[in-house]
């Protein structure tokens, strides 16, 4: 009994499209199984959440593009004691931010999404007025342009209302605004348990599951209200 011509065709270039990636299963895992996820660090108070994005999305075998702004860096030497390199020995490949011509810089370059940790109120304002000087500003404006997931986690307290303006601006363009408020509910004993929490909350978004962050109503018990 012979197959038809067209079910003939069709199975014999799914074999030779087996045949082609025999023996190269890296190659295919790391551009259609391995997500890729571009991870912005700005002058904000909170490097350290920048910090635990990037050591989460190791642990998660994530591929990771870092970018930093030079305010970045004073803030890195101000609030820890970890040296530049520490920090880009975490991510997979490291952007200088005036390096406007990089892969991140293109819609083409295939990318899952973009974290900014901590984003700052500079970063902020110049994301949605659509001013791209550097490469965070750029990168970040590709993903919004290619209907990809951007999250911000803002940080600025209080707020005026040029702030507020900025995070409507950005939410309407398709963007998350993910300010790091301490979840309580978790029952945090550190300020590590507090950074972690909302790093993993915020990678959520872009559908990274980190198994360990505590769950209300999953690994937490939920309270009723009800009486």
């Amino acid at each position: 009994m012979s197959l038809p011509t067209g079910m003939s065709r069709q199975i014999g270039q799914w074999i030779s499209c087996v045949e082609h990636y025999r023996g190269s299963l890296s190659e295919w895992e790391r551009f259609m199984v391995r997500k890729r996820i571009v991870v912005g660090i700005t002058g904000a108070s909170g490097f350290q959440y920048g910090v635990e994005v990037l050591r989460l999305l190791r642990e998660a075998d994530i591929e990771t593009h870092l970018v930093m702004s030079r305010g970045a860096q004073l803030t890195r030497e101000h609030e820890t004691s970890l040296s530049a390199e520490d920090v880009c020995a975490l991510a997979s490949h490291i952007h200088s931010p005036g390096a406007l011509g990089a892969s991140i810089s293109s819609g083409s370059f295939r990318t899952d999404g973009m974290i900014i940790a901590p984003c700052s109120m500079h970063t902020l304002g110049a994301i949605a007025s659509g001013v791209t000087d550097n490469l965070v500003t750029r990168a970040a404006d590709v993903v919004l342009k290619e209907r990809r997931r951007l999250v911000l986690m803002t940080r600025e307290a209080p707020l005026h209302l040029g702030h507020l303006r900025n995070m409507q601006a950005v939410t309407e363009y398709g963007g998350i605004i993910f300010p790091p408020v301490p979840a309580i509910y978790a029952a945090p004993s550190t300020s590590a348990d507090i950074i972690r929490h909302s790093a993993a909350r915020a990678l959520s978004l872009l559908e990274v599951d980190v198994a360990e962050m505590p769950r209300w109503g999953e690994t937490l018990s939920a309270v009723s209200a009800e009486k």
